[in-house]
């Protein structure tokens, strides 16, 4: 009776792990991208984070909040498959801002286990050249 217990516990206990929940994992090339230096008459930079879904089930990006308003995310809205990889694009707007070197957090949501995953742009913006701003006010 015993082993037939013994049994029969180590048979749900194989099933019960077997069934444990999958999820998807996500997983960028890069987690920081260097915009490098450009100056404000070229504010407007952009950049691709690439990632790829290395987990066993559909993965669901929900929000991508980037840490400003100068700053966009495009996301894809559409489930990735597992093994599957896509992108999100970061425009970075630095019109009326401040010359100097800037660091922006986007804070990526999803359905993984872990759900939240911090990725990141900074550059150097500096100041329109002399010679760019004699032109302009003549």
């Amino acid at each position: 009776m015993k082993t037939k217990l013994l049994m029969l516990f180590a048979v749900l206990t194989l099933s019960i792990s077997v069934q444990a929940k999958k999820y998807p994992q996500l997983k960028f090339e890069k987690t920081i991208i260097d915009l490098g230096t450009f100056s404000m008459d070229n504010a407007v930079q952009k950049c691709t984070f690439k990632f790829t879904n290395v987990g066993d089930a559909k993965l669901v990006i929900t929000t991508v909040q980037p840490s400003c308003g100068c700053t966009v995310a495009d996301y894809p809205k559409d489930f990735i498959a597992p093994g599957a990889s896509a992108e999100i694009t970061v425009t970075y707007d630095g019109s009326n801002k401040m010359p100097g070197r800037f660091k922006k957090s986007i804070l990526v949501s999803s359905n993984c286990k872990e759900n939240t995953t911090h990725i990141y742009i900074q550059g150097d913006m500096t100041d329109v050249p002399v010679s760019k701003k004699t032109k302009k006010t003549n």
